[in-house]
């Protein structure tokens, strides 16, 4: 408003001057018509003592001189050439720009590194390369329905499931009388959301089967005790010892048939025995016992817990269905008093074209979002709202601001930055829950020296299993389209469908998404006759059924695979953006298989020679990692608050107006 009376001032000036024909200086007014006409005008700054520029039309403001053309727009205010009278095109034809349908303008990604014009580069160094053009074309979609991130909404959806988690925690202790297995809230979460067809995001809401097979196999897979791998021959004495009394107590406190009873009962009697008649037995020899006792009692032990557990799977669920309607009643509201209309159904576009892919778009208007604050810790930056404070590395925050300026065109001056990161890293924290290394390992990364490989040999340039926080290119799918949208996401892999690219495809554990995976890249590369190639990583577990196997050993479009053994390379953690560098790699203690799903395009384009072979086992040598990290760590900056998005959404940027 200042800026508009200073306008309005200046003008009446300038008339007066005119009038008694004087020629004083102007610099409100010294600027090329071309701006002139535009709105735009020249102030001068007391706080920062230098001139910025304001569009009295668009309330944009500039510290520098705005391009009197579309052509020389900053990329990264327009960074798809929107402003632009000429759509560019990129080798293929494709286009590089698409009308935006919806009432916002959201955000897509400019990858034309043949544009006429050269681009703006910010360069950040850290574990990834978001200079990185896209190389993948899909068709025009529409935007999504699901609303905007709210830091309120969240709070309230990752309350509910730290509670839905807590009671799974409860129901397995109550009537398995087990602790729950490790990270298998984690992997339920993922299969369900595989089936799922509700509205939210994180809690699953309307899955069928509502019994979770992955949830019903790792509970029974504990009963009526979690056994581990023993290592000395008294270890093994005592789990023979803890089954066989743990397998009594069960089935005497069921509801079992007569038979049953009778079966694990002689079994365990057996076992009693030959710990107490043989003392001298060797490792091999309690190893061979136990899994006799346990191919005796087991079917027994499931038959008897078998309502039992299907019920905890039951009610899991319909406890996330219920929570997830009250979070979608504090959504409806929200935009209620927003005055946003609500959008039912999906949107259509009408004659779509081909396009480089883009993130994918929010169709709701987004709400006015509260004030969240942040503090400078040393490397970490604290973002606090309400009482919730999270961390992340300054480092790792400023790469965010760097997808964000990329991916978010309807917020210019970062107003919504910083409570779009909060929700951010609220939903990966809640989604994590624990801090055990196997809910981290969800999360995990390759490291850096595979990704250039892949890149420089196989043309990579897309991640299909990523997120803002560990992501090495710009162009990745992600599990929470809605807080990732504006750091950009493309969604969900399984609702995407390129037509041509070269990716790579690194899914978490989970043998339902495994599966639901292999057969979503064997219908894209169906449907599509250009160049596709999808590099498929997939640690072996030795718990993990061989459906997926089964399935990628059947597959006419696998070229090859190989076989990384165990502890002889690293993963990046899951917690890269918060944990301290010396802990980001780790040795991995399964083998990863690598898998070259590709059609025959494809496979002329990027197939897997053996040159290609031999570089890509050669990145994964753990030393390059280390000396890369040791490098990054030598040469970057210490952070500065001038490094930092300051932004008016944050309490600094309200202190200094």
């Amino acid at each position: 408003m200042c800026a508009l009376s200073a306008d309005s001032c200046a003008e009446m000036s300038i008339c007066a001057t005119t009038a008694s024909n004087a020629a004083p200086a102007d610099p409100v007014h010294d600027l090329p018509a071309a701006l002139l006409q535009q709105g735009w005008r020249k102030f001068w700054s007391k706080r920062e003592k230098r001139p910025y520029f304001f569009n009295k039309v668009t309330n944009e403001s500039l510290w520098e001189m705005p391009s009197s053309t579309a052509a020389d727009c900053d990329p990264l205010r327009d960074p798809l050439g929107i402003q632009s009278p000429v759509a560019p095109t990129n080798g293929g034809g494709y286009q590089q720009q698409w009308p935006l349908r919806l009432a916002e303008k959201r955000s897509l990604s400019c990858d034309d590194s043949n544009s006429a014009v050269p681009a703006k580069k910010l360069i950040l160094s850290g574990p990834w390369d978001l200079e990185i053009a896209s190389n993948v074309v899909i068709w025009e979609r529409p935007g999504i329905v699901t609303p905007h991130c709210h830091p309120d909404i969240e709070l309230l959806r990752t309350s509910y499931l730290a509670k839905l988690r807590n009671q799974y925690f409860e129901l397995c202790h109550s009537r398995e009388a087990i602790e729950a297995p490790k990270d298998s809230f984690s992997r339920w979460l993922m299969e369900r959301k595989v089936v799922d067809k509700g509205s939210d995001s994180l809690l699953p809401s309307n899955c069928f089967p509502e019994v979770s097979r992955s949830m019903y196999n790792e509970i029974m897979n504990d009963i009526p005790v979690r056994l581990t791998r023993p290592k000395f021959c008294a270890e093994a004495r005592k789990q023979l010892a803890k089954y066989a009394e743990a397998a009594k107590k069960m089935i005497e406190s069921r509801n079992a048939s007569p038979e049953s009873r009778k079966i694990v009962k002689w079994s365990v009697e057996e076992a009693f025995q030959f710990i107490r008649g043989t003392p001298n037995a060797t490792f091999d020899d309690y190893e061979e016992r136990l899994i006799h006792l346990r191919s005796q009692c087991q079917p027994q032990l499931i038959e008897a817990a078998k309502k039992s557990v299907e019920g905890i799977c039951a009610k899991i669920y319909h406890l996330s269905c219920e929570y997830a309607k009250k979070v979608r009643e504090q959504e409806i509201e929200l935009l209620k008093a927003s005055n946003i209309q609500e959008i039912h159904g999906p949107l259509r576009i009408q004659n779509p074209k081909k396009v480089y892919c883009y993130p994918i778009q929010l169709a709701h208007s987004c709400p006015k979002l509260p004030l969240v604050h942040y503090l400078l810790d040393k490397e970490m930056v604290l973002l606090r709202y309400k009482d919730e404070i999270l961390r992340i590395r300054s480092q790792y925050l400023q790469k965010l601001e760097h997808l964000y300026r990329w991916s978010c065109l309807d917020d210019r001056k970062l107003e919504n930055f910083m409570s779009r990161a909060w929700c951010l890293l609220k939903r990966y924290n809640a989604f994590l829950g624990s801090n055990s290394p196997e809910a981290l390992s969800t999360q995990a990364s390759l490291p850096i020296t595979v990704f250039e490989c892949l890149h420089k040999h196989f043309d990579v340039t897309f991640e299909c299993f990523a997120s803002p926080l560990n992501c090495y290119f710009k162009q990745y799918c992600s599990a929470f389209g809605d807080t990732d949208s504006y750091f950009g996401s493309r969604g969900s892999v399984l609702n995407f469908f390129p037509i041509s690219g070269s990716f790579e495809a690194f899914p978490p554990y989970c043998e339902d998404l495994f599966e639901a995976t292999i057969d979503h890249f064997e219908r894209v590369l169906s449907n599509s006759e250009e160049p596709l190639s999808f590099i498929l990583f997939l640690q072996e577990y030795k718990d993990s059924s061989p459906r997926a196997l089964i399935k990628l050993e059947s597959s006419r479009f696998k070229r090859k695979q190989l076989t990384i053994e165990a502890f002889e390379y690293d993963l990046r953690s899951g917690t890269q953006h918060t944990c301290d560098v010396n802990q980001v790699l780790s040795k991995s203690s399964t083998s990863l298989m690598v898998i070259f799903l590709q059609n025959d395009a494809g496979f002329l384009r990027w197939g897997p020679t053996p040159q290609r072979i031999d570089a890509l086992l050669e990145s994964f040598k753990p030393v390059k990692e280390i000396i890369k990290e040791r490098e990054i760590t030598l040469l970057s900056p210490p952070p500065t608050p001038q490094s930092l998005p300051l932004t008016a959404n944050t309490s600094q940027s309200a202190e200094n107006a």
